[in-house]
């Protein structure tokens, strides 16, 4: 096994959780599951729930007052990271609840029977289900674009389907199975052209490429900041001041309140009003810290880092007759494959003997797997830390199951 060494980006010692207790490398390709966490990040989160912690928002004392100053400090990160104002940001406990945010309360209070929401077919089951939830309730009724050849979504389809019916447009920036990037300038035109909004789940897209939400006038924008190098728990909603201002509360307690009777209640301005309870304090600092981790790599070299181990992956792969690759060659960060009679779980657990951690399974994009016609591939998905000792350890342990199975 190859000993753990320098990336092209980092450092060994910047990754911890890569190095097994014997010294050598942990060849960890399940990145686009949850990033491995920078030095960095944990010694923030350390220091923010040990020696610094102390509630925020409330307190009038000293502490309080320095921690309040950091949750708002990481919320302006995030907003810088977005090209965003840091109004404009509700945190979240990710993604999945970002979704679910706006299709509870943007959703419900704008959507009726009738209308309709275009999804795509490769979208994760957390812009599926909220969807489904939400026509439950309301009668909408839910369409779904199909893909290229390659595995994009396929925007000449969109085009032909979208109506002025349609009042939401929902898609992934990334796939999380295919690594195909969404043309998004393209889809936002779509969508505000039939006077549709437009939510893009970024979460496979932050960790690698550079978003500008104005730039590209999307009205929701979401992610995760454990798949961004930063702690679990914690994600961000973007959304246009106008709509968040509109948007009535979904969830009641503290913080998010102005003013309380039995007689009534008023609610915070946004963001606080989606913001109930108290907050994930040290998660927030911890994502703040890997958005200053993530920014001062450079998201282009990251990116452009990511994309070399694809291609370099790809070719590799494509030397063994049995291998079957999905998604677009300029797949950003994942590789998705099948191999003939061997079923990923068998692969996954072959290659963990070898010291190499890949995804087997439906990904939470069950439709997708349908649509490829399996029920399951093996993925290995690449980050920061990452180099071509991985992709060498994935191809040996490829080779060892083929040897198994042969």
């Amino acid at each position: 096994m190859t000993t753990l060494a320098a990336t092209t980006l980092t450092q060994a010692s910047d990754w911890p959780g890569l190095a097994n207790p014997d010294g050598t490398r942990w060849h960890y390709l399940d990145t686009g599951a949850t990033a491995q966490k920078p030095q960095v990040v944990i010694d923030a989160v350390t220091r923010a729930i040990g020696v610094d912690y102390a509630t925020v928002h409330r307190g009038v004392y000293t502490r309080s007052a320095e921690m309040t100053l950091g949750f708002e400090a990481a919320r302006r990160k995030v907003a810088g990271l977005l090209g965003a104002h840091e109004g404009e940001i509700v945190f979240t406990r990710g993604a999945t609840e970002a979704i679910n945010l706006v299709a509870q309360t943007w959703g419900l209070a704008n959507l009726k029977a009738g209308d309709r929401v275009l999804l795509s077919m490769l979208e994760h089951h957390s812009n599926i289900v909220p969807w489904q939830l939400l026509a439950q309730r309301t009668g909408i009724a839910i369409d779904v674009c199909p893909l290229t050849a390659d595995g994009q979504i396929d925007l000449d389809a969109a085009e032909r389907m979208l109506t002025g019916a349609h009042k939401l447009v929902a898609l992934g920036h990334v796939s999380n199975v295919l690594g195909s990037v969404l043309d998004v300038p393209r889809a936002v035109a779509l969508a505000h052209g039939v006077g549709a909004k437009i939510l893009i789940d970024g979460c496979q897209a932050v960790p690698r490429l550079k978003v500008d939400v104005k730039a590209l006038d999307v009205d929701f924008y979401v992610f995760s900041g454990h798949k961004l190098y930063g702690p679990t728990g914690i994600g961000a909603l973007y959304a246009k001041a106008e709509l968040l201002d509109a948007m009535p509360p979904w969830q009641g307690g503290g913080a998010m309140i102005d003013r309380v009777s039995f007689a009534g209640t008023t609610f915070a301005p946004a963001p606080q009003r989606f913001e109930a309870g108290t907050p994930a304090i040290v998660e927030a600092i911890g994502l703040g810290v890997a958005v200053d981790f993530v920014q001062g790599l450079g998201l282009d070299a990251i990116h452009a880092h990511e994309t070399a181990l694809v291609r370099t992956t790809r070719e590799a792969l494509r030397e063994f007759n049995a291998v079957r690759l999905f998604g677009p060659d300029a797949a950003a960060g994942i590789v998705s494959f099948v191999i003939e009679g061997v079923h990923p779980h068998d692969l996954g657990t072959i290659l963990d003997e070898e010291g190499v951690a890949i995804r087997a399974g439906h990904h939470c994009a069950q439709p997708l797997m349908e649509h490829l016609g399996v029920p399951a591939t093996a993925r290995a998905s690449f980050g920061a830390y990452n180099d071509e000792s991985d992709v060498a350890a994935l191809v040996r342990g490829i080779a060892r199951t083929l040897r198994i199975f042969g």
